[in-house]
């Protein structure tokens, strides 16, 4: 994904790329949410060797938006909506590293922006008092998954896991970010 001079991007890995990537797709100002890995140490990692935990990718997407309509506090807000970032290394039934919270920011408005967001929702307990796992971390590299993971709760409405895993998440952002959905 190559972002115009218009756009600004996030890079967010909240458990399955498949959830994540469907909650985004309902905001309005979004252009496009891609698939994929980073954070780990392996180049052009494929699904199979970051499913087995040994690349140190974490499964993510990378949401290109336009900062006039969605703001980066807007993405985070409705980032720590959709996913649990007081689970460590694990969203639901998805288990391992592959499926950690974290943010990987882009230049240094955005890790201080993740930093204070992180602190606010700490120190107003958000999550019962659970501690925010979130890891932080400068992007290094983006490797975009395989095709087959693009838009793949849109191609798959009647898969289980999207059924149970991914729509209770689109509802979420329709319910608590109506104002910002796309209009259908």
């Amino acid at each position: 994904m190559t972002p115009d001079a218009n756009t600004e991007t996030a890079t967010l890995g909240g458990g399955c790329f498949w959830c994540v990537e469907a909650a985004f797709k309902e905001l309005d100002g979004v252009r496009e949410v891609t698939s994929g890995y980073a954070g780990g140490h392996v180049e052009d990692p494929t699904y199979e060797a970051v499913c087995s935990g040994d690349t140190g990718h974490a499964e993510v997407v990378q949401v290109e938006y336009d900062p006039e309509v969605l703001s980066y506090e807007d993405v985070l807000k409705v980032f720590f909506t959709v996913h649990d970032p007081t689970q460590l290394n694990r969203q639901g039934p998805d288990v391992g590293t592959q499926y950690r919270s974290a943010v990987f920011y882009h230049d240094d408005d955005q890790k201080e922006t993740v930093q204070r967001f992180v602190r606010e929702l700490d120190a107003e307990g958000a999550y019962d008092g659970d501690e925010i796992v979130t890891e932080v971390e400068p992007l290094e590299a983006f490797y975009e998954a395989e095709e087959y993971h693009q838009d793949y709760y849109e191609k798959n409405p009647n898969d289980r896991y999207c059924s149970i895993q991914a729509e209770p998440k689109v509802q979420k952002v329709r319910e608590k970010f109506g104002e910002k959905v796309k209009n259908r």
